[in-house]
């Protein structure tokens, strides 16, 4: 499916609740045990756009990739990003060699559309889809996600410092972060952080 015609079909969900959605698909909220199945509302956007259930589990759409964000009622009624966004893992080598305009990471946010939802405090809440989003980056935003880039390949190309000097402290809309399981994980990869994101998607 083009970006173009993924954008117009999931704009029709905007004001529903996926709950029932994720029924109709046979997307499971919580698994066997109850834990909530991670991912879920992913899979949901996924089954709607028309993905088979067994697919892989980082989908290739090709042209543009599907993310999706929640967003929370502040106590005044306002809303707010939940939490940071994922958008590419950190391959050391890959970043080093490769300035800013022509790096995985500005490919992926240009090819991102990213599916906002408003979540209640439990999954069992309805889950509303607020809007559908792409980035236009330009300006400002552009500049200081390039400069976010570049201090983490400045870091890897630093011999003193390198990979493992990678911290989520690191990057004002852009973070490097540990990805996979706790601590132990030596994984990096580039996180949106909700500063970013509230510039991208209309919070009103």
């Amino acid at each position: 499916m083009e970006r173009k015609d993924a954008i117009t079909r999931l704009s029709t969900l905007i004001g529903k609740d996926i709950h029932a959605l994720a029924a109709k698909h046979g997307v499971s909220v919580r698994g066997a045990s109850g834990n909530v199945n991670k991912g879920w509302a992913g899979h949901v956007f996924e089954r709607f756009l028309g993905l088979p259930i067994n697919s892989a589990q980082a989908p290739n759409f090709g042209s543009w990739e599907l993310k999706v964000v929640p967003l929370k009622r502040t106590s005044a009624g306002g809303l707010r990003v939940k939490e940071t966004m994922a958008i590419t893992m950190i391959d050391p080598v890959e970043v080093k060699a490769t300035p800013f305009d022509n790096s995985h990471l500005l490919t992926k946010l240009r090819r991102a559309v990213i599916v906002a939802r408003v979540v209640g405090d439990d999954v069992d809440d309805p889950s509303i889809v607020h809007s559908i989003n792409t980035l236009d980056l330009s300006g400002q935003l552009l500049d200081v996600v390039r400069k976010d880039y570049e201090q983490v390949r400045a870091c890897l190309r630093d011999p003193k410092r390198g990979f493992a000097s990678l911290t989520g402290s690191m990057g004002t809309y852009v973070q490097p972060r540990t990805k996979g399981a706790g601590h132990g994980s030596i994984s990096r990869a580039f996180y949106a952080r909700p500063v970013f994101l509230e510039q991208i998607i209309d919070l009103t």
